[in-house]
């Protein structure tokens, strides 16, 4: 059964032409403002000190964001496909009778929708989505009538909502939200014609997982942490809460399931560097590993509805393998060999004979594709458009490994000494160097960058000439718990100082421009952005801030109640005075005077993780020492332009600000 428990939103992955959109409103004339900033809206964007884009940028980048994509949301009961694509302004949910077959549109919203969970009640189909508006990231919780083409809220209409799961016959929904008090996140249940009552008020943030076989329990799970996330199993009925793990046992918990026994499977740390599938014979029993010692991350796992197989992926160096095992003797199942890239949206058909999935390479967008368990054939459900594009031009990338400032053990190095090596990729243009150079930064800081497809970065190395350096710093996820605290708390700019070494391996790279490089990030990576330039801004030519922190204490001050005290478990807690000190002291909003190369902040005006606030005090700073603040405001957007107009019209901005700054006029 698919969960989806966050949408998430990417700023980065574009779709369609900005021109080509018949409804954008006609652009305002320029305006200069009181303190002679340059202003221009055109419909939901405003444009600040921005001039509009050269034609050759626009029409260079056209085919580009003509690419579209395809999700597996899951397995109707008739053995249909549910699928989340893009055909007009936003995301939306379609359906596949067949493998080639046409996508035939569901909804109709103009806020995206992409996730779906499809009912097993086969004399009732539908399915539940999540729908906000704007970017908000409030959630409402929607069913789909199939027999009846129609939709109807589950949710309040004013709450946060996430993590919807089905029982095993459609007769129950359970899910999270934030109803209560605004701030707690809760475990909620009703039926599609009952009244919605709470099961778990216990305090914090809960998300569901999944309902027993009776559908009389239900695995939960309390997120403390990244590295802290506390299961437990509630009696529907009593409401009694359970702890899975042994008292005083610390992990990372990412997915829970019923077994057909009744036992409990799931993927954890359990204090280790890696996650792996352990079985619970019962709650608060020892842990049973199901993959053993494994040097790589679990990505996800399922269990066919029958209970004959379980499939899972792992994350090898960034890329997805795929394994399925017979529960009955943990035998494999012969797999058809698959492309190299990477795998999301595992699920199995009603019958366990088909598993499906969304497969993205580094050189194609992501489609829908199944295995037959019987037959061992792979079968490709969509085909998705690439604009016209010769896809034997696209460049995938290298991996590599580069040295940083500190040894393995944490000691500064010396010369001479072993140094810890931090992964990265390059995806470098064809002919001649030294070509410039775009660092992008992911976000999170609890993410990793992987080699999935990216419009953006086809565009910049074909068009524009860019070599794209892609690190995943310490902090990252996927390379073992340890690296993965590494920049908690106090140690937050020690991922910084990797960003330097990065420029240090550039510098060594002979078809690599050392005087040209820029960076570019979003989120935590736009607060990278700024960080990199407050402390090596003079060996960089520019950067891209998309939704960034400025100040970690007026973020963590005006971030979303529901997630602020997520956010002081990475961050530190500005409340405590020492804490405090120490983030303002690496803000860069505090240390603008050393930020002295072109910027272009780029910002959601419904942005609920970091809000509007970061960005305009950025800009209000740059400013008022002189410095030019390109801005780009979304009215219509939060974190990450998810919208088709909006997604343009910023890449196309950020495309020509990197080429003037990078290459020249």
């Amino acid at each position: 059964m698919i969960q989806f428990s966050r949408l998430v939103c990417s700023a980065f992955l574009a779709s369609l032409l900005l021109a080509a959109c018949t409804s954008t409103p006609s652009p305002q004339p320029t305006a200069a403002t009181a303190d002679g900033v340059e202003r221009r809206q055109v419909g939901n964007l405003i444009f600040e000190d921005i001039p509009p884009v050269s034609p050759d940028v626009e029409a260079r980048l056209a085919q580009y964001l003509e690419v579209r994509s395809a999700g597996f949301q899951g397995w109707l009961p008739g053995g249909e496909a549910l699928v989340s694509t893009r055909f007009g302004e936003t995301v939306q949910i379609h359906r596949v009778a067949r493998p080639g077959g046409a996508r035939e549109q569901l909804t109709f919203f103009p806020e995206p929708v992409s996730g779906a969970l499809a009912s097993p009640d086969a004399d009732h189909p539908g399915f539940l989505y999540l729908r906000d508006a704007g970017g908000s990231e409030f959630w409402q919780l929607y069913f789909f009538d199939l027999t009846h083409g129609r939709s109807v809220m589950l949710s309040d209409g004013s709450s946060r909502n996430s993590s919807p799961a089905w029982d095993r016959q459609g007769r129950q929904i359970a899910w999270s939200s934030t109803l209560r008090n605004g701030r707690d996140t809760d475990i909620w249940l009703r039926t599609l014609d009952g009244e919605a009552r709470s099961v778990v008020t216990a305090g914090g943030t809960w998300f569901t997982h999944d309902f027993s076989a009776s559908g009389e329990r239900l695995l939960v799970a309390r997120y403390v942490s990244r590295s802290d996330v506390q299961p437990h199993v509630v009696d529907l009925a009593s409401g009694d809460l359970t702890p899975l793990l042994p008292e005083g046992m610390v992990a990372n918990v990412t997915q829970l399931r019923f077994g057909p026994d009744d036992s409990i499977y799931f993927s954890s740390d359990l204090g280790g560097e890696f996650v792996r599938l352990y079985r619970l014979r019962e709650p608060g029993a020892e842990p049973e590993a199901v993959t053993g010692a494994i040097d790589h991350d679990l990505e996800r796992f399922e269990i066919s509805p029958d209970g004959r197989f379980l499939a899972f992926s792992l994350n090898e160096n960034t890329v997805s393998r795929l394994y399925v095992r017979r529960l009955r003797d943990n035998s494999f199942v012969a797999l058809p060999e698959l492309p190299v890239g990477i795998i999301s949206g595992l699920d199995f058909s009603t019958d366990g004979d088909r598993l499906g999935f969304t497969l993205n390479t580094a050189t194609s967008p992501g489609d829908v594709h199944s295995i037959d368990l019987r037959g061992r054939t792979l079968t490709r459900w969509t085909r998705s458009e690439v604009g016209g594009l010769d896809t034997a031009n696209f460049v995938a990338p290298e991996h590599f490994m580069f040295p940083t400032f500190d040894t393995p053990d944490g000691r500064q190095a010396a010369a001479g000494e072993e140094r810890r090596m931090i992964p990265a990729f390059v995806y470098r243009p064809t002919g001649p160097g030294p070509h410039p150079v775009v660092v992008q930064i992911h976000g999170g800081p609890e993410a990793q960058a992987r080699p999935g497809f990216s419009p953006n970065h086809q565009f910049w190395v074909n068009e524009l000439g860019f070599a794209v350096v892609v690190p995943n710093v310490r902090g990252s996820t996927g390379y073992g718990r340890s690296f993965h605290q590494l920049d908690n708390g106090k140690l937050r700019e020690d991922s910084v100082r990797d960003i330097g070494a990065l420029l240090d391996w550039i510098a060594e790279q002979p078809e690599l421009d050392a005087n040209a490089v820029a960076t570019f990030g979003g989120s935590y990576g736009g607060y990278m952005v700024l960080a990199s330039h407050m402390h090596f801004g003079d060996r960089l030519a520019a950067g891209v801030n998309v939704v960034g922190i400025s100040n970690f204490v007026t973020f963590l001050e005006n971030t979303q109640d529901y997630r602020r005290h997520l956010r002081r478990e990475e961050y530190g807690d500005e409340r405590d005075p020492a804490m405090r000190a120490h983030l303002e002291a690496i803000s860069p909003l505090n240390n603008i005077e050393r930020m002295t190369r072109p910027l272009l902040i780029v910002q959601g005006a419904n942005d609920p993780r970091v809000p509007q606030s970061e960005a305009d005090q950025l800009v209000a700073a740059l400013r008022a020492r002189g410095q030019p603040a390109p801005y780009l405001l979304a009215l219509d957007e939060g974190h990450g332009f998810r919208k088709r107009s909006n997604r343009d019209a910023y890449l196309a901005v950020a495309a020509e600000f990197l080429q003037r700054h990078l290459v020249g006029d």
